[in-house]
């Protein structure tokens, strides 16, 4: 099975190596998963034509929303959310969209979801839709805070003067993210408090600046790298699904 990633750039990915060693772990010596940089979504159809091989591929930054128009179905969970993560692809071209970032953000905070009544979303990407999908299905109230505030759902990050009222902060942009680790969300730090709880969906560095910053305030801090795992792993499920017919 060829498996894959596109997104760009892709120099520091998760996923390539995360599989590879799964692959040789589990003696899945005909299987392998490799990068595919592209620098527009548009060379998308080029490249399935040039790889008729690939059985599937997974999405990320900043193609989860983009990508959605070049597929030919989508699952409706992540036609809800309006981002795909990942891809299925059928032994006749037939592509369908999927997103496993849900399943991803809720594995690591499952123990603690339900205190949760209030949260705070950074970035507006496709990232940021499933994390926000997440939550309102979990029944938290949630703001967006976005660079550009498009709408009334969202804010800027200048209106963060109650910030210390909400239970749980999510950076989901790639803001801090190897190797671009001095840079993190301008959000009052001195206004947080123990009570709260900061989850940076970036997980290298495993400690960002985002996180230190809460840390120091006593804030329960989550790194990125457990919803990585866990939606590689409902990525891995859905190629593998004897149940998937397009």
């Amino acid at each position: 099975m060829q498996l894959g990633l596109i997104g760009y750039p892709l120099t520091h990915s998760f996923s390539p190596k995360y599989f590879s060693e799964k692959f040789l772990r589990e003696t899945l010596f005909d299987h392998s998963y490799k990068a595919f940089p592209i620098s527009d979504i548009s060379l998308f159809p080029e490249l399935l034509h040039k790889h008729p091989e690939l059985s599937g591929l997974n999405v990320t930054i900043p193609y989860k929303e983009q990508i959605i128009s070049f597929l030919d179905d989508i699952d409706e969970t992540a036609k809800v959310i309006g981002a795909v993560n990942t891809i299925i692809i059928s032994s006749n071209g037939k592509t369908k969209g999927f997103n496993t970032d849900v399943i991803g953000f809720l594995a690591p905070i499952k123990d603690l979801i339900h205190d949760v009544k209030s949260a705070l979303v950074l970035g507006s990407g496709g990232a940021s839709k499933a994390v926000v999908f997440a939550l309102q299905d979990c029944g938290v109230k949630v703001q967006v805070v976005s660079r550009t505030p498009g709408n009334r759902q969202s804010i800027s990050y200048n209106q963060l003067e109650h910030i210390d009222t909400f239970d749980l902060i999510v950076n989901c942009t790639p803001l801090g993210m190897f190797p671009n680790e001095t840079s993190y969300p301008q959000i009052p730090y001195d206004k947080l408090n123990q009570k709260q709880t900061l989850y940076d969906l970036v997980y290298n560095p495993s400690e960002t600046l985002f996180l230190q910053n809460g840390k120091e305030k006593g804030c329960r801090i989550i790194n990125g790298y457990v919803m990585l795992k866990e939606q590689a792993e409902a990525s891995w499920r859905i190629w593998t699904s004897e149940n998937q017919h397009m």
